[in-house]
């Protein structure tokens, strides 16, 4: 948080106009453009491609280092050759670099920065208050998050424009000051459009989402973080990260038929779980690598984040090289094409011969069926030839409401054109779709190549409804239109990335299967659960029975993809120094941060134990989106969220906490009501939980909100990553059960202190640290536990938050 002295300095450059600049409201959307316009045509190729030359050198000097007979895997490559002092990374702490997976804290400088609408907004508040005129690499903000999905684009973006004007306002005027590319609502989801644009072979992006991994099918090592992460890299501060183990996972074979990429890593969900790939990287190589589209390489490493690991990446393929010169980036191609040979030293694309992995899982592609994934977890895995039995025993709904296609994972040009198929298999046949059928494109270009094609026509002439080019209902911006009233037992389809209770319509009881679009689709027609499209047939109005013939689609567009619309370009990356950053200073919007209070000087004291979480805990959990995401930018108003989908492992209640230190009856209230009103006592809390606290999202206000509310510890079986680290930042410290079973030794209403954890904080995370647990009903219990905080991670703590020890350094 704000340094009292940055603080005073920041506000003095948030100069106000009289007037904010006219939001981009769009009255039309135009088709598909004949020519490359000349945003695009004259932009800065050199700014969007790696500096190669550079990471060769520096990979050169790793093999140095390490010795020419080392063998690295390609993820290990990309990371390595960014290394801000490789021999301090690579030597410490690792046998003289013979353990580095695991062990070795890297130091990594990323050539990009991402962000998407919900999280840019204190990730900029954050880097304003380093008082840097621009930022140190290329940065790009994509407005998807915000932007409604209820009667189709036409009606929904204006309304969510108008409705979020002053948010969009304060960041397109924050990236015309600071040298941002700003895309505007409507341009697309960050995930596609980076892809479009932005990522490359070789390069190493940081992006204020979980699911930023997405670029990784493009064969960069792409890392969701938080936006205090992100600030590192937009200040030049090497960004840190605990080497990551290599989980190589082998395809072979080819997908054929219905079986589509999405169903690689649905079935690598069930292998490995929500927390399986906690630590590792996951690398796919072997032979069916090459017959994979890029595009389906990039739904693979999007959904690597369900099973919680760090960043997912495909080699370099022509598939990829097919796919830049499609998006118009020839000359990034040729680029690549003059590092990828595996027969050189320097070849940065590929894994050496004999790269050794961590572990491996083979897949065989040409026997993979089709799988869909739910209700309520994504790794929930069930084959299709068996979920007519799944959904009879689980009691699941045997009709569903809504099939949704499109989102970040799923909204390519390959995904949309093979849906196309089966709608007008099924338009020839006489058949409307008997669940209502969402279409999302994943950016203007895809969405004017599709128009252009008149996809969207068919899409939209069987009865489907054409969203905006944003998140909508992946993220929970959906307003049902179907009568399904909250707390009401139902089921929808979609083929997105994700499915805790609530993401999607805030109604707990949906069940939300995940499945790839084309599954989707022709689910969609039966609306039945129990559908197979393989094997059952449809009636039709003539009588005769109609069945579905394999989809089969268009990976890439002839001639290239399509620009559309010239508003939906982003502004320039060039700072401006003049341009004021708006913010009202009556907004319930935004709000200027203020800093935490560093560490103590000595133990964490009286801590009260304000929940104990059972079972699954996400970050949607413990900061919901949906409606809450109009306070992204606003602190104090968003933490009256905190925790609100949390079940009470004491009473099985949801967001209902028990003041134990009342007199009398212990009184009860909401958790953020109950944790307000300690902090206006000046009571300190910390809570207890299970295992992979703080999965799913890289929301960095599920760590920001607790601290704002006099949140210090969490205490947890185990931690999600990129919240664990989220925590750090923010100056609450993670700690972990070193016996899980003593998760059953603290209950809400404890008072907790800590032993030797001060001592380990100046230590620089060495040392031992206990609590000791005064019960509420009497006596005492000595627990101890584990931790993963690194000596910059101690400093971040102490000085109360990382950005507080930043603005300290920068003066």
């Amino acid at each position: 948080m704000l340094n009292p002295g940055v603080r005073s300095k920041a506000i003095a450059t948030l100069r106000r106009a009289s007037h904010a600049p006219s939001s981009r409201i769009l009255s039309r959307r135009l088709l598909a453009t004949e020519a490359i316009p000349k945003t695009l045509a004259q932009s800065d190729i050199a700014s969007r491609t790696p500096p190669y030359q550079h990471l060769i050198k520096n990979l050169k000097s790793v093999r140095r280092v390490l010795g020419t007979r080392r063998q690295l895997t390609v993820a290990e490559k990309i990371l390595y050759s960014h290394l801000h002092n490789i021999e301090e990374s690579l030597l410490s702490n690792t046998q003289n670099g013979n353990q580095i997976r695991g062990n070795a804290t890297l130091k990594l400088k990323p050539d990009r920065v991402a962000m998407q609408d919900a999280s840019a907004q204190m990730a900029l508040l954050q880097f304003m208050s380093c008082g840097l005129p621009s930022t140190a690499v290329p940065t790009s903000i994509h407005c998807d998050h915000m932007i409604v999905g209820e009667r189709g684009a036409d009606v929904d973006l204006p309304a969510s424009i108008t409705g979020n004007k002053e948010v969009f306002d304060f960041l397109e005027s924050a990236a015309k000051k600071y040298g941002i590319e700003f895309w505007p609502p409507g341009a697309g989801i960050i995930h596609q459009t980076v892809l479009e644009n932005y990522a490359v072979p070789g390069l190493m992006m940081l992006g204020t989402d979980s699911h930023t991994p997405n670029a990784g099918g493009l064969g960069a090592i792409a890392i969701g973080v938080g936006g205090a992460d992100a600030v590192d890299a937009m200040v030049d501060a090497p960004w840190e990260l605990k080497a990551p183990r290599i989980l190589g996972v082998k395809l072979e074979g080819q997908l054929s038929g219905w079986t589509a990429p999405k169903d690689v890593i649905m079935k690598l969900a069930g292998l490995l779980t929500v927390r399986g790939g906690t630590g590792f990287i996951i690398e796919y190589f072997g032979p069916g690598v090459e017959t994979i589209s890029c595009t389906g390489m990039a739904t693979i490493c999007n959904m690597g984040a369900e099973v919680g690991a760090t960043t997912s990446i495909f080699p370099y393929t022509k598939s990829m090289r097919e796919y830049l010169k499609s998006t118009h980036r020839s000359r990034v191609a040729r680029h690549a094409d003059g590092i990828c040979d595996p027969n050189a030293v320097s070849h940065l694309l590929s894994a050496d011969p004999g790269a050794e992995y961590d572990e491996v899982i083979t897949i065989d592609l040409s026997t993979l069926e089709p799988h869909i994934n739910g209700p309520f977890t994504p790794d929930l895995s069930t084959p299709l030839s068996q979920f007519k039995d799944a959904v009879k025993v689980n009691e699941w709904p045997e009709s569903f409401g809504a099939g949704l296609i499109g989102s970040c994972t799923n909204s390519s040009y390959q995904d949309m054109t093979r849906a196309e198929h089966l709608v007008k298999q099924a338009s020839a046949a006489g058949l409307k779709p008997k669940a209502d059928f969402f279409i999302t494109p994943g950016s203007e270009q895809i969405r004017a190549t599709l128009a252009a094609g008149e996809t969207l026509e068919t899409f939209s002439s069987a009865g489907g409804t054409v969203l905006a080019n944003a998140c909508g209902p992946c993220i929970g911006q959906w307003k049902r239109t179907d009568g399904v009233s909250k707390g009401e037992t139902n089921a929808i389809f979609s083929s997105y990335n994700r499915n805790f209770k609530g993401r999607n319509d805030g109604n707990l009881s949906t069940m939300n299967f995940l499945a790839s679009p084309e599954i989707v689709t022709a689910m969609s027609y039966a609306g039945s659960t129990t559908f197979n499209p393989l094997t059952d047939t449809l009636p039709t109005p003539s009588g005769t029975p109609f069945q579905f013939s394999p989809p089969s689609g268009i990976d890439l567009p002839k001639g290239g993809f399509a620009q559309g619309n010239p508003e939906f370009a982003p502004t320039p990356g060039v700072p401006d120094s003049s341009h004021p950053v708006i913010i009202s200073p009556t907004s319930d919007r935004l709000a200027v941060l203020e800093p935490f209070a560093p560490f103590p000087t000595g133990e964490l004291q009286g801590l009260r134990v304000l929940y104990k979480v059972k079972g699954q805990c996400t970050t949607d959990t413990i900061s919901a989106a949906g409606p809450w995401l109009k306070y992204k930018g606003h602190l104090p108003n968003i933490s009256a969220n905190t925790l609100i989908g949390a079940v009470n492992a004491e009473t099985g209640e949801t967001n209902v906490a028990y003041d134990h230190f009342d007199s009398g009856e212990p009184p009860k209230s909401a958790i953020p009501q109950l944790a307000e009103k300690w902090k206006g006592q000046g009571k300190e809390w910390m809570v207890v939980a299970e295992s992979n606290y703080g999965e799913g999202s890289a929301r960095e206000h599920a760590a920001l909100q607790p601290r704002y509310l006099g949140g210090r510890v969490i205490v947890a079986k185990s931690f999600a990553r990129i919240h664990e680290t989220n925590l750090k930042k923010q100056g609450i410290v993670p700690l972990v059960f070193e016996n899980e079973g003593d998760y059953e030794e603290i209950d809400a209403g404890d008072v907790v202190s800590t032993v030797g954890l001060y001592d380990m904080l100046k230590n620089g995370g060495k040392g031992d640290v206990s609590l000791r647990v005064d019960k509420r009903g009497g006596g005492e219990k000595i627990i101890k536990i584990r931790h993963t905080i690194s000596p910059d991670q101690a400093g971040f703590i102490l000085a109360g938050s990382a950005l507080n020890l930043m603005a300290k350094k920068l003066g």
